[in-house]
């Protein structure tokens, strides 16, 4: 009898005006990865992606007007092994939002791992997750960070910061990044180098932060 597959369970935050890429770079790298290569085909991905929202029945709408649909609301999402939590404009709103930062704060305490993309580090911030660490965000977005997490030592010529059990990451694109060297992490660099391979994407080795001027 075949042994049932153990899944990875990840919750990816969703809510109004919430940065495209932030959100679909991640989910295609958790979607394409593969434990083997050869089995593409037939073989399921590891992880099991969520998008969770506040509001389930309710699209959605990121920035530029893309509509996404929630999976699970925050009161019923299941226990997660990764949480994701992306940026966009959206998060100068949510930072104001009590309930959805105890909720942040309250599953990165019961999750092996949480993660930021872009601005959603300042979420992380406002629920006390990158006091005393290093953390990174979007380039326009340093001061921004600053004063959501006061306590965070921000890291400003990084893609990427992986300290355990927070990793967060800089703007839009660096999310593909952070969510390859996530699967690494799992899974080891074969599993990563291929996933980074089948979507035509470099395998982030270099976490120097592309020069924006």
């Amino acid at each position: 009898m075949a042994q049932k597959r153990a899944f990875l369970t990840v919750g990816l935050l969703i809510f109004d005006q919430v940065e495209v890429l932030d959100v679909a770079g991640p989910f295609e790298v958790f979607s394409v990865t593969r434990l083997h290569e050869r089995s593409r085909q037939e073989e399921p991905s590891p992880f099991r992606v969520l998008l969770v929202s506040q509001k389930k029945k309710e699209p959605v709408v990121a920035v530029g007007g893309l509509r996404l649909m929630p999976d699970v609301s925050t009161q019923e999402c299941p226990d997660l092994n990764l949480l994701i939590v992306p940026g966009g404009f959206g998060t100068r709103r949510e930072i104001k939002n009590k309930k959805l930062i105890e909720w942040i704060a309250e599953r990165a305490s019961k999750t092996g791992l949480t993660a930021s993309v872009c601005t959603g580090s300042s979420l992380l911030g406002k629920a006390g997750l990158l006091d005393g660490r290093e953390a990174t965000t979007h380039w326009l977005a340093f001061d921004f960070l600053r004063k959501c997490a006061p306590k965070a030592k921000i890291q400003p010529n990084v893609r990427y910061t992986l300290q355990q059990p927070i990793f967060t990451s800089a703007g839009v694109s660096s999310g593909i990044d952070l969510a390859l060297r996530i699967v690494s992490h799992y899974f080891g660099d074969d599993v990563g180098l291929a996933t980074a391979r089948y979507m035509e994407y470099p395998f982030p080795f270099d976490n120097r932060r592309a020069k924006t001027a």
